[in-house]
């Protein structure tokens, strides 16, 4: 048997790390959490002052001093970025040993090219504001980032930071492994940055590859290249916003003799309601409704039936998030 000393020692060996959160991340922070009793949860009081200015406070700022400490942070929308950054700022500088800064959605990824002379490239702005984060007293910040929408944005932040880019692709993989039509997936890419981004992690499977072509005045979605016949196809992006290329990708696919389609994005934005486009009403009700599910920190596969008169309703097949650099800790 294991000396009683030597079992402390290799516990002690073992980073244990103290969590905190934004008010969006708490139910994935508990999640989290429960992988590891490595992993403790800590909080802050997020207040505003009566004109609304943030009014911060983080509890046990004495307790994590030498410890290692990790942020889970959702920059959902611009309203909640200052208090955040407000707080990211601070924890580095309570002389702790180490500093993450979990950050599953990088939301201005998309906003990365100057077209014309006088477009403002945000993600350069965002990549900026986290370099900045203060080093800790174990050296720079390690920012850990899901399926970054380009991955030349890691040339964006500065040597102050430590990108460390990760994938909800092994999520994907593993569902599509327990489908009983598992024999029969082909993946399809709904243009040629998609397939750039996912092909090598998903080789083993038979692929589709759609684009975007203009005919007259609109852009419509053709294959490009591959057979989607007979298969349970599913459509492979980082994100989707409005939906509407997973649902012209869907048409396309279905009128190429495709048995079934289903889509898996890492992350699941939807402004203003767009998920609705996803559901299928009943007498007022949905079958389906996934708002209380949706958030910039979802990775969620989607199985997406279209009925007559283009009517069309999704089943979740699969949800769930637990960043992989957090689940390390308990190694």
């Amino acid at each position: 048997m294991e000396d009683k000393r030597e079992i402390k020692a290799k516990k002690s060996q073992k980073k244990q790390v103290h969590l905190f959160y934004c008010v969006e991340c708490e139910e994935l922070a508990r999640k989290v959490a429960a992988q590891s009793d490595l992993i403790t949860l800590q909080s802050i009081n997020w207040r505003n002052f009566a004109d609304g200015w943030p009014n911060l406070y983080i509890n046990s700022a004495h307790d994590i001093r030498g410890q290692h400490v990790a942020f889970l942070a959702s920059f959902s929308s611009p309203g909640v970025i200052f208090e955040q950054i407000s707080v990211i700022y601070a924890l580095p500088r309570l002389f702790v040993a180490s500093f993450t800064l979990v950050l599953p959605f990088f939301p201005t990824g998309s906003f990365e090219r100057m077209e014309e002379e006088g477009d403002v490239a945000t993600a350069f702005t965002m990549a900026r504001i986290l370099s900045n984060i203060p080093t800790s007293r174990g050296g720079p910040t390690s920012l850990v980032i899901y399926d970054i929408h380009a991955l030349q944005e890691r040339f964006y932040f500065s040597d102050h930071v430590l990108p460390l880019f990760e994938t909800g692709i092994p999520l994907l993989k593993q569902r599509l492994h327990q489908l009983p039509d598992a024999n029969n997936i082909v993946i399809a890419f709904p243009d040629d940055g998609a397939w750039k981004r996912f092909h090598k992690m998903l080789d083993h499977f038979p692929t589709v590859v759609c684009a975007k072509v203009r005919e007259g005045d609109k852009r419509i979605v053709r294959i490009k290249e591959g057979n989607p016949a007979g298969c349970h196809v599913v459509i492979v992006d980082d994100l989707v916003q409005s939906g509407g290329t997973l649902i012209e990708c869907q048409k396309v696919l279905a009128a190429h003799g495709a048995a079934k389609v289903s889509a898996y994005v890492t992350h699941g934005v939807f402004p203003k309601g767009s998920w609705e486009r996803f559901t299928l009403k009943n007498g007022g009700n949905y079958l389906y409704s996934l708002n209380h599910i949706i958030s910039s920190t979802s990775v969620f596969l989607l199985h997406i039936i279209f009925r007559k008169h283009g009517e069309c309703f999704c089943q979740l097949l699969d949800h769930g998030f637990v960043p992989a650099h957090c689940q390390s800790h308990s190694k």
